[in-house]
């Protein structure tokens, strides 16, 4: 019994003598965030204008509410609505009031003026939002909305 226990102690002295090999610290490269690109903004496109003359508005008599305009619809003087001579149904026009700057983008559903030497006449909607409705009448800039 004394040969395994010798052969125990001078197999634990022999490595306790044995050199051992210093442990490299392993270093894990720590991975720099490439720096983000912040997104651009949405591109929202701007609506195009297209001039299409100066002059004089006016805006519908209280007494037309509910009648039909040229394109078969009722005035609504509620809506943003206009007649034009010659632009077509459906066309979106930005009328602005030169006096004051203020706009409004009306929808022609008619035909009109009749007289007067007017280009347009709007809805009582739109000549309030123009500030037209003590004048009855003012100086306005026609530009139709484009693709």
């Amino acid at each position: 019994m004394h040969k395994p226990l010798a052969a125990l102690l001078l197999f634990s002295l022999l490595a306790g003598c044995a050199r051992q090999l210093p442990v490299e610290p392993v270093t894990t490269p720590v991975a720099t965030p490439k720096p983000v690109a912040k997104a651009a903004p949405p591109v929202r496109p701007q609506p195009l204008y297209q001039l299409i003359g100066q002059g004089k508005a006016s805006y519908y008599a209280a007494r037309l509410h509910g009648r039909r305009t040229a394109s078969g619809e009722r005035l609504d003087n509620t809506d943003l609505t206009g007649a034009h001579r010659e632009l077509p149904f459906g066309s979106l026009i930005r009328v602005t009031n030169l006096a004051n700057q203020q706009s409004v983008v009306v929808r022609i559903n008619d035909r009109g003026p009749h007289g007067g030497g007017r280009i347009i006449d709007v809805s009582r909607q739109a000549a309030e939002q123009l500030g037209m409705l003590r004048s009855g009448t003012v100086q306005v800039k026609l530009e139709q909305l484009g693709d």
